[in-house]
């Protein structure tokens, strides 16, 4: 895998109480330069993202372990580090402008498959804020070399 990399991450939220067709449960998708390294058997990738109307960023950083843990950083405007697991819920703390939350991610479901130049993720996980279920959630993170 290049140094540079094209990262893709597509988000969508279902409501507990079921899906109701609105704008909302609209996949949020992310595509941006990213920096990809591997060490000590894991893969990280980080890239910066802009909050519309808001100065700043917020940096991120994401660390793809071999044993199929997935963790994402968040630093700047928003702060957390989320770990998602198969089977397993975790809780973090996620500061954003508006406040702090208590976030909880019960990982139902977690794939990942790499090739040389493609990393290909995806996670499903039950969403708790505060202690109360929110949503049920998937992300699907590509990550593709960049030809040189």
């Amino acid at each position: 895998m290049t140094k540079d990399v094209l990262l893709s991450i597509s988000g969508l939220h279902y409501e507990t109480a079921g899906i109701v067709e609105t704008d909302e449960n609209e996949p949020i998708q992310v595509i941006t330069p990213a920096t990809y390294y591997y060490k000590n058997n894991k893969h990280y990738v980080i890239y910066e993202e802009v909050v519309e109307g808001m100065p700043g960023v917020i940096k991120n950083k994401v660390r793809i372990t071999e044993n199929g843990k997935l963790e994402i950083q968040k630093s700047g405007l928003s702060n957390t580090h989320m770990i998602f697991e198969k089977d397993k819920m975790n809780i973090t703390q996620y500061e954003t402008p508006y406040g702090e939350l208590l976030v909880g991610t019960h990982t139902k479901d977690m794939q990942v498959d790499v090739t040389d130049r493609n990393i290909d993720v995806h996670v499903n996980y039950a969403l708790d804020v505060n202690s109360e279920p929110v949503a049920d959630c998937n992300i699907v993170m590509n990550i593709k070399a960049l030809d040189r």
